[in-house]
């Protein structure tokens, strides 16, 4: 159902909140099912339980690829750019793609995985990972994608909570001028996970490795003989999908678990609406499958919808910060998705890398990972889209599973800083500490969303009581989102930020705990405590204040082996920008370690810390505003 003006998009929204159920009923009958739906909706949100197009059977993938062949067989479903210029870039038609998802999911079947079995995907950003997703799909398993930049303890803490029997991997990785060594991190984590029965390898460097004898074998190797057809499995519209994990304010990884039914509907409507996808397009999402934008926007989206998509292996500024731009010429891309940090990155790269090249085949920009500054989407709109291309400014979740506020392409009047209005299907409401909504324009509050949507999380993999306390039982009946938002005069929604502790790094969702947890691993940090701060490229960087039984060593290389020690236990991504070196942390009496001071101090903001006198150590404070890096 494909929206096609503003008045249009405001009847769809009064229609989908009056009559919910028929409204997304009229969505869903767009796809193929092997047996349509008893029921649209039953859902409860203290439990919590939300069960979309109960008793409906299908296969994603079927609505992904077969449904396509008759039509569009021949068209091209990716077109693949490596790593390096030099390297020889890839296509597959959706015909292709079909043959090479039979094959592996075909492999996978003989080497003893079935419906409901778990399978983790540790790849760089080559078509064989969005082969492998939608092999799993195809079988029933559920899979379960890690980002190929995570250590190997966040990677063995992944497969351990979702109890994987298979790793599908690669032996190396390019990204960039690097050379990433994928498979002896594996290795490392394989050591811990005793489920894990085999490992397929796909030879990408040619690297040597160390392959295990029963456990390991090579990816070409397993498909020269094996059958190009596989019937898809029938799933149950709630059947799990994936587990994609994400940081938390407190301890662990979350996995957030995706259903096959409702997640195919949202990914899909979302998709259509908000970027205007029209046939015969080129669209290209710069994200890496290892996270929820790569599920949702470079494989499930995009195929259901019979797009062609750019899949792309390597990093904005290498050769240097015109490959973006470079690629877009290349391939024609209509359509561009890419996250702020991106955006802020290039534009301090200036715009003589922009120059050589035309653009002139754009239609949308997209933005997502987090709200995009003022500043950057000026720079975007008039040095990228030329001031002729919409920007959509996407605000959502890995919980969420799609899109959930945002500009319709060439329909909303955009407004820089600002997602604009939720889609339709999403009521948002602002909510005050108390939990009371705040009504009218004008207002600021905490975000939630009062009403069930098909793509939402289910559960967390395991432990559906964390679930709960972590989105549910904030607020009564609400699901809440974590954010702090603005509605402005207009109606138009801006998010200002998460108000938990977790901290958005180059659009990642980084958990506080998680890195502290990292850094008291070091045998000489006797605590310590992480804040977020303002940071011109990232949009936030990481803040640690340590305390250390060595005050007076070489802080330098203290520094260092704490950088190493989150490497080791998270990975590059959470390192910290800042590490001050403190003899106490501000507490209060209780033992409570006051992080409104230390998030001040980190942002510079040394003449507003409130009153410091009920702390436990009031000095402490001023210690840490005098040696602030």
């Amino acid at each position: 159902m494909r929206i096609t003006s503003l008045q249009h998009y405001h009847e769809q929204y009064q229609f989908s909140i009056q009559q919910p159920e028929q409204f997304w009923s009229r969505v869903a009958e767009e796809f193929v099912w092997n047996k349509k739906w008893d029921k649209v909706l039953e859902w409860n949100f203290e439990q919590p339980d939300v069960k979309w197009f109960i008793n409906g059977k299908l296969n994603i993938t079927e609505n992904c690829l077969d449904r396509h062949l008759d039509a569009r067989g021949d068209q091209v479903a990716y077109y693949w750019e490596p790593n390096d210029n030099d390297d020889e870039p890839r296509s597959y038609t959706y015909r292709q793609l079909y043959h090479e998802v039979c094959k592996v999911a075909n492999v996978m079947k003989r080497k003893g995985i079935t419906k409901g079995d778990r399978v983790c995907l540790y790849m760089p950003m080559v078509p064989e990972l969005a082969i492998a997703v939608l092999a799993c799909a195809r079988i029933g398993a559920v899979h379960s994608v890690v980002f190929a930049g995570f250590s190997a303890s966040s990677l063995a803490g992944r497969i351990q909570d979702s109890d994987c029997k298979m790793v599908l991997t690669t032996d190396g990785a390019y990204r960039g001028a690097k050379e990433i060594p994928i498979k002896k991190v594996v290795d490392e984590a394989l050591e811990l996970c005793p489920s894990v029965e085999h490992v397929i390898v796909l030879n990408r460097t040619g690297e040597a490795v160390h392959m295990q004898q029963g456990r390991d074998t090579w990816w070409h190797d397993e498909i020269r003989d094996v059958a190009d057809e596989c019937p898809a499995e029938q799933m149950d519209s709630e059947d799990l999908l994936f587990i994609l994990y994400t940081s938390g304010s407190t301890g662990k990884p979350k996995g957030v678990v995706h259903t096959c039914g409702g997640y195919m509907v949202y990914a899909s409507y979302t998709f259509q609406n908000v970027f205007q996808y029209r046939e015969g397009e080129v669209y290209w999402c710069t994200a890496d499958i290892g996270w929820i934008t790569g599920h949702s926007y470079i494989v499930y989206g995009p195929l259901l919808c019979g797009a062609t998509s750019v899949l792309f292996e390597g990093v904005p500024t290498f050769p240097d910060a015109g490959r973006f731009w470079q690629v877009v010429d290349k391939y024609h891309v209509n359509v561009f998705y890419t996250a702020p940090t991106a955006i802020r990155a290039l534009e301090a790269a200036g715009v003589d890398f922009v120059k050589p090249y035309k653009l002139s085949s754009l239609r949308v920009l997209g933005s997502v990972g987090e709200p995009i500054n003022v500043e950057a989407w000026q720079w975007y709109s008039d040095n990228i889209g030329k001031g002729q291309c919409p920007i959509v400014d996407t605000w959502w979740q890995t919980e969420t599973g799609g899109i959930m506020i945002s500009p319709l392409a060439d329909i909303t009047p955009t407004k820089p800083g600002f997602a604009t209005l939720p889609l339709p299907g999403i009521q948002p409401i602002l909510v005050d500490d108390k939990g009371n909504e705040i009504e009218g324009n004008g207002v600021e509050g905490n975000l939630c969303i009062k009403f069930p949507w098909p793509g939402m999380i289910r559960t967390t993999y395991g432990d559906h009581e964390r679930c709960r306390t972590n989105y549910f039982a904030t607020y009564k009946n609400l699901y809440f989102t974590g954010d702090g938002c603005k509605r402005d005069e207009d109606g138009y929604y801006r998010i200002t930020g998460r108000v938990d502790d977790v901290i958005n790094v180059s659009g990642h969702r980084i958990g506080t705990a998680e890195v502290e947890s990292a850094i008291n691993m070091h045998p000489d940090i006797v605590e310590s405590a992480v804040v977020g701060f303002p940071h011109d490229i990232k949009g936030q960087g990481i803040y640690a204040y340590v305390i250390s039984t060595k005050q007076n060593d070489d802080q330098e290389l203290l520094r260092k082996e704490i950088i190493a020690e989150v490497n080791k236990f998270i990975g590059p991504i959470a390192k910290p920008d800042k590490i001050q070196i403190v003899s106490g942390l501000p507490k209060t009496r209780s033992g409570k370690i006051m992080r409104r001071i230390l998030r001040k101090v980190a942002e510079g903001e040394l003449s507003n810390l409130g009153d410091t006198s009920t702390l436990l150590d009031p000095a402490v404070v001023d210690e840490i505003v005098k040696g602030r890096l």
